[in-house]
């Protein structure tokens, strides 16, 4: 796997760039088809990706950039290469949210209907995210026999993380076999959506679509986390890394609007569209 798409010049473009602006593009897609049966336009989609998506890179970037300060503290302006790779979901989820909850006011609709609408989205985007993390070789996973590990090229991180670790000598042209993680995660997205747009339909009240998607998420986010191959790289919080504990917030909030749906009076209604 090579992080690079092509060359022209001075200009680069990653793999990982690319595959962040498919995932709009399809959350956008599934937002505007998903709109149609709830009254929202396609105009009111595009406003709320735009805010969606600079809030989600902004709070991504700077979580990643938090927890690896020692890379950037020499070279700040690299922090801006965001299309090189280095963004925390959980950082952009958080932000987005806030972003979300505060595009509901300005509307002066109500918030949890839009925060459902939008998580619907989210999955997907995140699927295209993750196969951009395979494709750079960020987030990679641990080493494994099985047939379904995969190598990276020489000078990618998983290659450097095992020849620092004396698993593979500098003229070892790939990594040792590992879990093809980012792949995994990419798989259970896809899912995660699947089930999130059958509940959108479904559902009638707000809170129940947000609330499948973090304990969904959550989840597998914690038992994905054991197949990672770069947690020595990062923080850790009471041996678990910070994607771990982060989890466990989240599931709760996810479970309480789960059980919190079937008392609240707020269905989730339909948007003027405008």
């Amino acid at each position: 796997m090579h992080s690079v798409l092509f060359e022209v010049g001075p200009l680069t473009i990653h793999w990982y760039g690319v595959m962040m602006a498919v995932g709009f593009v399809a959350a956008l897609t599934s937002w505007i088809l998903l709109g149609r049966t709830c009254g929202r336009d396609a105009q009111s989609c595009s406003d709320l990706l735009f805010w969606v998506m600079l809030s989600g890179i902004l709070g991504a970037r700077l979580a990643y950039v938090a927890e690896h300060w020692s890379e950037y503290a020499a070279e700040p302006l690299t922090i801006l290469r965001v299309n090189e790779g280095g963004l925390i979901f959980y950082g952009g989820l958080i932000a987005a949210g806030a972003v979300i909850l505060l595009y509901a006011r300005r509307r002066r609709e109500p918030a949890l209907p839009l925060v459902d609408f939008s998580l619907t989205a989210v999955p997907l985007a995140h699927a295209f995210g993750r196969i951009g993390c395979f494709l750079h070789g960020c987030c990679f996973g641990k080493c494994t026999e099985l047939p379904i590990g995969v190598q990276f090229p020489q000078g990618s991180a998983s290659w450097i993380t095992h020849y620092h670790a004396g698993m593979i000598d500098k003229m070892a042209p790939l990594s040792r076999s590992i879990h093809p993680v980012q792949l995994y995660e990419a798989g259970y997205n896809v899912i995660i959506y699947t089930i999130l747009i059958w509940t959108f339909r479904r559902s009638k009240r707000a809170g129940t679509v947000s609330g499948v998607y973090m304990v969904l998420y959550s989840l597998g986010r914690f038992v994905l986390e054991f197949f990672r191959g770069d947690r020595g790289e990062r923080w850790e919080v009471l041996g678990l890394s910070v994607g771990q504990a982060v989890s466990i917030p989240i599931l709760l909030l996810g479970v309480a609007l789960i059980l919190g749906a079937h008392f609240w009076k707020c269905s989730l209604g339909q948007s003027d569209g405008q």
